[in-house]
Order: C-alpha cells, then structure tokens, then sequence
C-alpha cells in the first residue's frame, strides 16, 4: 500500500510539473494579453501605439517599397475583376 501511495505521489507531481511547464505557461500568457486588451489602460496604450505607428507611417516618403506597390495593386485589381464577375 505505501509503495501504491509513493507512485501516487511521483506520478502526480510530475502531471503538474510537466501541466505547469508546458500548457501552464501559454495559458498564463495568453490570460496576460487578454487583461490588456480588456483594461481601459490597455485599451488607451494600444490606441496610443496605434496612433503613433500610423504618424510615423504618413510621415515616411515612401510607405510600400515599388515592388510591394506593383503586387498590391495586381491583387486588389484581380479581386475587382472577380466582384464584378459575380455581379453579373
């Protein structure tokens, strides 16, 4: 029986250890994130990296390098073509 009990022990430890190392931690991370985005100041922050990533965008001369611009535009006027397609 103290031999059952010892196993008993040895196996759950090492269910938590291996829990808490493995899916524990991604859990614990992902809670993290979520209380940012669900705190007013987190909320205010992410609005404020927003803001200020799209200043510094406008600013940029360029924004898409020529080769970016050239697909961009391929793939939206491809998207045109097959909504016109379905209007018909």
């Amino acid at each position: 029986m103290r031999v059952f009990i010892y196993k008993m022990l040895i196996v759950g430890i090492t269910v938590f250890l291996i829990y808490e190392f493995t899916i524990g931690k991604q859990i614990a991370l992902f809670k993290d994130r979520a209380d940012i985005l669900i705190s007013k100041e987190g909320r205010r922050d992410g609005v404020q990296k927003l803001r200020n990533e799209m200043t510094k965008a406008v600013n940029k001369e360029r924004y898409l390098s020529k080769e970016d611009a050239i697909l961009l535009n391929k793939f939206i006027n491809k998207i045109k073509k097959e909504l016109k397609e379905a209007e018909n």
